[in-house]
């Protein structure tokens, strides 16, 4: 990189770069470092620009690969980095400010060769690169160098929880905040402390995404193997040694940078103004550390697409929830379980004052109305419905602050809205929406309350026209339409028994349905009483033809008809339970049940069905016998008022007592072979300013991805 180069095109002919991995060794204390991160270059985000930068590297890389043994560079390159840091953190009274921007320019190179090396080699020869020293021979390796990886990963996870990214204010108690000031106070005037604190802000910033960042590309080794890695040279170094008690403070770092949302810093309002002239190899120097960070982390360049796409969102807020849900992910050490999983299921709100256990050291405390806020807002996205789905499985504490909510419709709507567009979604961002909605019907309380929140106007659900409903109703009209839609095009039994499941888990509790909803209810069971006479019918045919030759009959049609029979008996034990724990609550229900009676005759007498057939056969005999008692023509209004007066006449003894439906969430075993593969395809798809040569991913197909 180095200060003369302007464009991705450049680097390969970059003259520092190619001093860097050359043949000669470079020691850390010479004057080339300087040279080579006083560079000013606008990081790319589009795809196209990120793929000339990742060609651009590699060539660089190879070389580097190829006489690092001999120089080491490497190594000096990650010390430089390493005492610019501690510099960051420890000279308040520091004379030298070329740190910051240095600092920052050595991390993205850092992590631009890692990512490159990573995807090229083993862990094990990563390592041997972390060990070669200045002059030394292949076979050589220095004596602290093996900890070098422990100490950038220790690094970089400090750099993280420990750089400020609010406003003045909020850090006077920080000795970097407060040399930050004297230095600017020194070099400036008449900033004042809004413009001092944009100032910081660009800067922390920038130096936080790259830190979050690299901690990403470096357990990015898991792309490159098909299997699940359960031993790793970085998950060691991460779950025990010098990064393990910072294992707390990353991860209420990471949840609040998505919780604060916090925007990259737009164009214009830094308080460090570009210097145009001079040029040179310490460029915009004179002016202001913050001008080369400034130019160098404007994600896309001043009045770029890009730059004005990502205006609207916080770059840092979503690497950080990416590298949370990695973390969080990583497979158990043989000897010890991911502490930074064990952090996530036991944090606790910052109002709960009852003291943590003494046998999780990890525990903390977060603001849990501010973090139920950020995942009411930001459901949109793939990552933040698996991060309310890993709090609401994994932290009781969490569950219990959701269920208690007296707004819980501002989380339950969104949810809802992503599986109402199931058709524009990834079946992964399906199945988690759905598994939210079985974990909180579990609970009886959730139950009841969504029938009593009232909602106008759902305009983004189009079939019909809904001006007033409650949220208890709107649930089934989506989760129903989404058994529906899975019958007819994906056809997956899993969906299925989630949607059953939720619905179950409800029917006691149904109360007051909405007309719609209890249409919706019946035309399901119409549609799975066609389907089941439909397959029926072709297997009878298969069965009779089969009889005629030496071919044993095909199994399919059975096999379909036991999985609609299955889902035909949910459907009559979620209509009967809802029946006789709560029929005077729903009359509609009840006026459905009459209207299409002569759906249900068929399965009277089945033999999967006639238990579970007795109380809907009592109910649609006892209403029908009040309706022709009422005379014929009748309003619906007037049959409504015949239903509720019945449901108070109908004596209770006789309908008969099924257990409870209850149905609870559980994990199936070795989870990760899930999640990891999903987690990476967020980070492979959705990560900034980062790109993976397709060709070159081994743990999920592009298709999954």
């Amino acid at each position: 990189m180095g200060a003369n180069s302007s464009s991705i095109s450049e680097l390969p002919e970059n003259e520092y770069l190619q001093k860097l991995s050359g043949s000669e060794p470079i020691s850390e204390n010479d004057p080339f470092w300087n040279q080579l991160l006083s560079f000013s270059f606008t990081t790319p985000t589009n795809s196209a620009d990120l793929k000339l930068l990742e060609e651009a590297t590699i060539s660089v890389c190879k070389s580097l690969v190829e006489k690092n043994p001999r120089t080491g560079n490497l190594g000096s390159l990650i010390k430089v980095f390493l005492s610019r840091t501690k510099e960051l953190k420890i000279s308040a009274e520091c004379q030298n400010h070329l740190f910051i921007w240095q600092a920052h320019n050595a991390l993205f190179i850092i992590c631009c060769l890692l990512k490159v090396f990573i995807s090229r080699m083993s862990e094990e020869e990563l390592q041997l690169h972390f060990t070669y020293e200045e002059k030394a021979g292949p076979s050589s390796y220095g004596t602290e160098c093996e900890d070098l990886i422990e100490e950038l990963l220790c690094c970089l996870i400090q750099l993280i929880v420990e750089i400020p990214l609010l406003y003045p204010c909020q850090h006077t108690d920080s000795n970097w905040w407060k040399w930050l000031c004297s230095w600017y106070r020194g070099r400036y005037s008449g900033g004042g402390t809004s413009a001092l604190g944009y100032a910081v802000r660009d800067i922390t910033y920038s130096i936080s995404l790259e830190a979050v960042t690299t901690l990403i590309v470096f357990l990015s080794c898991q792309l490159f193997h098909k299997e699940i890695l359960r031993e790793s040279i970085i998950h060691k170094y991460l779950m025990h040694g010098r990064c393990l008690p910072y294992t707390s403070r990353l991860v209420k770092t990471l949840l609040y940078n998505f919780i604060r949302q916090e925007r990259s810093p737009p164009p214009g309002t830094h308080a460090f103004q570009q210097q145009t002239d001079g040029g040179g190899l310490l460029y915009g120097i004179a002016s202001g550390v913050a001008t080369g960070l400034w130019t160098v982390f404007t994600l896309g360049g001043v009045g770029s697409k890009a730059s004005a796409q990502l205006e609207q969102c916080s770059p840092l807020a979503s690497q950080s929830l990416l590298l949370l849900l990695v973390l969080a992910n990583l497979t158990d050490a043989p000897d010890t379980p991911n502490p930074y999983r064990q952090a996530i299921m036991s944090f606790k709100n910052t109002q709960d004052n009852t003291a943590f256990s003494s046998s999780n050291p990890h525990a903390f405390q977060i603001n849990f109305n501010s973090l139920y806020t950020a995942l009411c807002e930001q459901q949109k996205s793939d990552q933040a419905t698996l991060l309310l789905y890993m709090l609401l499985h994994q932290n009781s504490n969490v569950r219990t602050y959701v269920l208690a909510r007296t707004d819980i419709e501002n989380l339950v709507l969104p949810i809802l809205e992503i599986l109402y567009h199931v058709e524009e979604r990834n079946s992964h961002h399906v199945y988690m929406a759905l598994i939210i909605l079985l974990i909180l019907t579990e609970d009886d309380g959730f139950n009841r309350s969504i029938h009593e929140v009232i909602l106008k106007n759902i305009t983004w659900y189009a079939e019909r026209v809904l001006t007033e409903i409650s949220l208890g109703s709107l649930l089934i009209l989506v989760v129903i339409r989404t058994i529906q839609y899975n019958m007819t095009r994906t056809r997956d039994k899993y969906l299925h028994t989630n949607c059953l499941a939720a619905l179950a888990n409800m029917s006691a509790q149904f109360r007051s349905l909405h007309q719609y909803a209890a249409q919706r209810i019946i035309s399901l069971f119409s549609l799975l009483s066609k389907k089941h006479n439909k397959v029926l019918e072709q297997a009878t045919q298969s069965l009779r033809g089969s009889l005629g030759s030496n071919d044993s009959p095909l199994p399919d049609y059975a096999q379909d008809l036991n999985v609609i029979e299955e889902v035909i008996r949910m459907m009559l034990e979620i209509i009967n339970s809802c029946l006789t724990n709560s029929l005077h609550h729903n009359p509609n229900l009840v006026y459905a049940l009459l209207y299409k009676r002569d759906l249900f005759e068929q399965f009277r007498t089945h033999p999967s069905f006639q238990d579970i057939m007795q109380n809907i056969d009592l109910v649609i005999s006892f209403f029908s016998s009040r309706l022709e008692q009422a005379g014929a023509e009748l309003s619906v209004e007037r049959v409504l008022e015949i239903i509720k007066q019945g449901a108070v006449a109908l004596p209770k003894d006789r309908l008969r007592k099924f257990p409870e439906l209850k149905f609870k969430y559980v994990e199936e075993e070795q989870p990760e072979e899930f999640f990891i593969p999903y987690v990476w395809s967020l980070v492979y798809n959705s990560a900034v300013a980062l790109y993976w040569n397709p060709r070159d991913i081994q743990l999920f197909t592009m298709d999954s991805g």
